[in-house]
């Protein structure tokens, strides 16, 4: 393994989904941008679909944000379950900001009705793209002193989020990155199958 290899790998493996997050970044929010930036330029697409959108929302629109979950989650499961729901919200609020990932749908049908051999498989290269997006994004920040995690409380938020962030209504929302300067050590590895399990190898050397 290469030095450089060696890199790329030490970051994904560093990559943890950090619960106790705080309101502040070790790095300037131009550094934030610069990074979201550059990854929705550089990560591949399907036929170069570049379907992903992002919306960066740090200090008060995150608190925005948040605050409009609550409102909705509230308004679904009501306010005797409300509580539990709401400890878990808060804690996402007290970050310092989110990556929402959308996907553009018009994008999508278009490369659908040119390409019609492969049209019933461009929604699934779409959500392939957009995972691609969020690991980039996650490891990026995390390489940067900064903690996340990844929530999908789509689509039930979608039309209010769309509404007080004139987000387009032709965006799909995806995920929600959650990020903050992390607290509470790092949190312990997950435990993986057996690579002999979900890896197969055929030619070359071994």
């Amino acid at each position: 393994m290469t030095d450089k290899s060696s890199t790329i790998l030490a970051s994904l493996a560093n990559r943890r989904s950090y619960y106790t997050l705080t309101p502040s970044s070790p790095i300037p929010d131009a550094q934030i941008h610069s990074i979201l930036k550059s990854i929705i330029h550089l990560t591949p697409s399907a036929f170069n679909s570049q379907t992903t959108r992002i919306v960066i929302l740090l200090k008060q629109s995150h608190n925005q944000f948040w605050d409009i979950v609550k409102s909705v989650l509230l308004a679904k499961i009501g306010p005797e379950r409300f509580p539990k729901t709401e400890e878990k919200l808060n804690s996402f609020r007290a970050a310092y900001g989110t990556v929402l990932f959308y996907e553009d749908q018009p994008t999508i049908a278009a490369l659908q009705g040119q390409f019609k051999s492969y049209a019933q498989h461009f929604e699934a290269w779409s959500e392939q793209t957009s995972g691609m997006h969020q690991l980039m994004a996650w490891v990026a920040l995390e390489a940067e002193g900064l903690g996340a995690n990844l929530q999908h409380y789509n689509p039930i938020i979608d039309g209010k989020v769309a509404e007080a962030f004139d987000v387009p209504t032709e965006w799909k929302l995806r995920a929600q990155l959650v990020f903050g300067a992390p607290e509470g050590g790092v949190p312990a590895e997950k435990e993986k199958k057996p690579v002999e399990e979900v890896l197969k190898v055929f030619g070359g050397d071994t």
